[in-house]
């Protein structure tokens, strides 16, 4: 018997892992990918929680505790550039026996790509164009490879997934801007605090360092509207808006500002939540960001882990039903995703404060924190 083959879109987080726990379940994955080769963008992200026991299974942890991150605790600087508070990363002090582990998105990638390998095609620098679905099957055109026909589709290639767009309508539907952005990029040399992610706010403001793992990385973190004609691709757009909503600031703003002038990876985009009815339509699913971002402070890559373990589950154990498949795999995982999209204000409120009472009050917080760690 021929093994179904899925197309999977994005090779970010969620695809690789579905695509290798896909394989071992008998279907043949392909992967395509906009990008060119490895990339890294964003924020160091965490293994935790449902994606503890999808790692071990993949038989990653050693290659993740050895790409883990420096960082034990969160320093938050004054306007003065001294420490006004420290707290422990989620990471140091975890529940689940220490197990945790943080660490550059682009190394996680990279490690699940690894293990992906063997046993998926993979299609480099391209994407998906269009997508028409039969009862027999699924017919999908490149930007660069010939036509083909799969069995499923799944598109697992984030906030602003082709796939999605195609088939399920125009990003507009379904991304909502939750009034907060975020830029990253790299810093040269080592970190001056090699163990703690450094945190200064203004009002609506906060700037940091984060040591990484050996290089560190600044992000600008800020409260805003949506932007008119916001393009997510258009870098130059990217530096202008950073660079007016810290006009002003202290501390080490106007060198990193400076910086993001002339970097050539920079990352930034709106911080956004991804509502859907429904996570699937006929042959197609979505699968990650692409279905159910949770934002920059909502476990995205651990969830994606998670929810690409559920689907694969899903559909081994409904092998000739796709749709039973779909099903079982959005009510599963829907019960993880939903409680922390509804945590993302108070993780707002703590991170990016609105006032400098606000910010008073959370280094109270902090100075409470530390005298009982």
């Amino acid at each position: 018997m021929t093994p179904p083959t899925v197309l999977i879109s994005g090779a970010g987080v969620a695809g690789p892992t579905l695509a290798y726990f896909l394989a071992r379940h008998g279907f043949r994955p392909t992967i395509v990918e906009r990008a060119g080769g490895l990339r890294s963008s964003g924020n160091p992200v965490d293994v935790r929680g449902p994606a503890l026991p999808v790692a071990e299974e993949l038989g990653i942890m050693p290659q993740l505790r050895a790409a883990a991150t420096h960082a034990t605790s969160m320093l938050v600087i004054d306007a003065k550039g001294r420490p006004a508070g420290r707290m422990p990363m989620p990471t140091s002090k975890s529940a689940a026996g220490n197990q945790e582990v943080e660490l550059p998105r682009g190394d996680l990638a990279a490690i699940l790509q690894a293990v992906a390998r063997d046993d998926a095609e993979l299609l480099w620098d391209d994407t998906v164009t269009s997508v028409s679905q039969d009862r027999g099957g699924v017919d999908v055109t490149f930007e660069r490879a010939a036509p083909r026909r799969f069995d499923l589709v799944v598109g697992a290639d984030g906030l602003h997934s082709a796939v999605r767009r195609i088939v399920f309508g125009p990003e507009r539907d379904f991304v909502r801007h939750m009034g907060v952005w975020v830029a990253t990029m790299p810093l040269d040399g080592p970190a001056e605090y090699p163990h703690d992610v450094l945190m200064h706010n203004t009002p609506g403001r906060l700037v940091s360092i984060h040591p990484s793992t050996g290089r560190p990385m600044a992000a600008f973190i800020f409260r805003g509207p949506m932007v008119d004609g916001f393009d997510h691709r258009d870098t130059a757009q990217h530096k202008r808006i950073v660079t007016q909503a810290y006009a002003g600031a202290g501390w080490r703003v106007p060198e990193l500002l400076e910086r993001l002038g002339s970097t050539p990876d920079l990352y930034f985009d709106s911080v956004s939540q991804v509502r859907l009815p429904s996570w699937s339509h006929g042959r197609v699913a979505l699968l990650g960001d692409a279905a159910s971002c949770v934002s920059l402070f909502g476990d995205g890559s651990s969830l994606a882990m998670a929810g690409a373990h559920t689907l694969a589950a899903a559909l081994a154990a409904s092998r000739s039903d796709h749709t039973s498949a779909f099903m079982a795999y959005e009510a599963a995982h829907r019960t993880h995703t939903d409680a922390k999209q509804r945590a993302v204000g108070l993780a707002t409120a703590m991170l990016i404060p609105k006032t400098r009472l606000g910010i008073a009050t959370r280094n109270v917080a902090a100075r409470v924190m530390l005298a009982h760690a």
